[in-house]
């Protein structure tokens, strides 16, 4: 059981245990499953290990993927599963993949998985896997009773929530804003104004409490001058994706979103985190935070109450007033192009960076961030020369076949 604070990276250290302990001559596969409570979590921890792991085949089984898809990466049978539990389940009820042979389970932010009802599928799972010598778990808050299924006689704790979360919190800074309005949205937009005087890269993540209100606020910045992606469970997954590799790539400067975010979101470079609404606790009070000072940087945040809305007793916050900005609008200064073709269609992220550096007159180092998903892929250019790149590129052909181009907006 590994416990340390969110944004130290308890995923690479997983990884390595996890690639260490592989076989790469071994027959019997797979090897290594490792289950993720969100399908962004599954998503970013496999691009990890498919980063880290030269010559092993990683499959990612959550939802956002088509079933067919999953099931004919799954035909040759990988080295490493990650999934979300019921995913992966319904593929093993489903006969497309045996678990039998499987050695190493890892069991990502387990908290969240036992919070969000997963014990039955997990539990399930377990048994699927007889043959499992290692269980490595991790979580950002401590756990007072493991499920019996989970329990074993020699476990080791690794406890690093002492020891790395003041180092953590003395890396964030964090004010309390009293809004001049009653829906906070004005003083919200002065904020993200200000903010972006101070980095005109800055990454924001905006948290409020609902889908629906995630909703509301994004629209109203939309129609306020600042260009904001929305996050939350009921938009489509393929939206979604292409919302967090926009934030990613620098082309989306705000980023409103439920406390789904709070944890399924490894995102380097978040400069701030605006509490909009409050949090319901302090773990979620915790996560939201931890979208901010990564690893070894520096973050802010804001609370934002309304007035006569009194702060919990444990969230502690210096106050400070409404800064002033000089700019009247907000939009990153990175825009994001749509091909619609990927992975399924033979396409890598060194296709990609080809054509564009071959036709678009960029320099090279002026393309961004590239993903490659499924069935499309996104690269990131200066706004500035956009509209001139995407001139250029729609008539010609990718790999030899024509490719639907298009900005995000």
């Amino acid at each position: 059981m590994l416990y340390a604070p969110t944004g130290t990276g308890k995923t690479l250290a997983f990884a390595l245990c996890l690639l260490t302990s592989i076989d790469v001559d071994a027959a019997a596969k797979p090897q290594a499953v490792v289950l993720s409570p969100a399908r962004e979590l599954a998503i970013q921890t496999a691009q990890v290990l498919q980063q880290l792991s030269a010559g092993l085949k990683v499959t990612l089984c959550c939802g956002g993927h088509t079933v067919a898809d999953e099931v004919a990466s799954l035909a040759a049978t990988p080295d490493i599963i990650v999934a979300t539990p019921g995913r992966l389940l319904d593929h093993a009820r489903r006969g497309h993949i045996s678990l039998s042979p499987t050695r190493l389970l890892v069991i990502d932010e387990v908290d969240k998985s036992l919070e969000l009802g997963f014990d039955d599928e997990m539990h399930a799972l377990v048994r699927l896997m007889p043959a499992v010598q290692r269980i490595v778990m991790t979580s950002a808050t401590r756990i007072d009773v493991l499920p019996p299924y989970l329990q074993r006689h020699a476990l080791t704790t690794i406890d690093r929530l002492a020891t790395d979360a003041p180092a953590v919190s003395d890396r964030i800074t964090v004010w309390h804003l009293i809004a001049t309005d009653e829906n906070k949205l004005t003083t919200l937009r002065q904020l993200l104004l200000a903010c972006a005087d101070g980095d005109a890269g800055c990454r924001i993540i905006v948290f409020v409490g609902t889908r629906d209100r995630v909703d509301q606020v994004t629209v109203w910045l939309h129609n306020n001058g600042i260009e904001a992606g929305a996050y939350h469970g009921t938009i489509a997954q393929q939206q979604r994706e292409m919302t967090v590799a926009r934030f990613k790539g620098g082309s989306l400067a705000v980023l409103v979103a439920t406390d789904l975010a709070a944890r399924g979101l490894d995102i380097d470079g978040v400069t701030h985190v605006v509490h909009l609404d409050l949090p319901a606790s302090p773990e979620v009070y915790t996560h939201r935070n931890g979208r901010t000072a990564r690893v070894d940087k520096t973050g802010t945040a804001y609370v934002i109450t309304a007035r006569g809305e009194a702060l919990p007793a444990w969230l502690h916050a210096t106050a400070t007033s409404i800064p002033t900005a000089s700019r009247a609008s907000l939009t990153a200064p990175m825009a994001t192009l749509y091909l619609q073709a990927g992975k399924r269609e033979k396409v890598s992220r060194g296709d990609v960076m080809g054509f564009v550096a071959r036709n678009s007159g960029l320099a090279p180092t002026d393309i961004g961030r590239i993903d490659v998903f499924d069935h499309y892929a996104l690269v990131t250019i200066p706004r500035a020369s956009a509209r001139d790149v995407l001139q250029r590129l729609q008539p010609l052909k990718l790999k030899g076949k024509k490719t639907r181009i298009s900005m995000l907006q």
